[in-house]
C-alpha cells in the first residue's frame, strides 16, 4: 500500500516551508518515502508530492505517521495537504472478493 501526500502553499511561503521541512523529526523506519517531488507555477503556488511505502499491517500507524509529520507544517502560511491510501491490484482485487 502506499499513502500519496499532496502538499501546496503559496511561493511567499517558501522559505518558512523549507525551514519547517529541515526541522521536521524523521519519518519511522515503517515508511518508505519516495520524494518529495516539487512542482511549481505562478497560479497555484508551489506542490509537493511524496509517497510513502507501507505494509498493510502497518497502515494504521502509518497514516497516524504522516499525520504526525504535517502537522509540522500547520504555522506555514496558506499550507494544505491531502493525503490518500491507494492499494496495489492484489490488494484491490482481494477487496472485491477476487485475490
Amino acid at each position: 500500500m502506499v499513502i500519496v501526500l499532496n502538499v501546496s502553499f503559496p511561493a511567499e511561503s517558501a522559505k518558512k516551508m523549507g525551514e519547517s521541512f529541515i526541522n521536521a523529526p524523521p519519518i519511522p523506519e515503517y515508511l518508505t518515502r519516495r520524494g518529495p517531488y516539487i512542482s511549481s507555477n505562478n497560479m497555484d503556488g508551489i506542490r509537493s508530492l511524496s509517497i510513502f511505502e507501507v505494509d498493510s499491517d502497518k497502515l494504521a500507524d502509518g497514516l497516524l505517521a504522516v499525520g504526525d509529520y504535517v502537522a509540522n507544517f500547520f504555522d506555514v502560511p496558506g499550507f494544505a495537504y491531502e493525503a490518500k491510501v491507494n492499494n496495489e491490484v492484489q490488494e484491490a482485487l482481494k477487496m472485491i472478493g477476487l485475490g
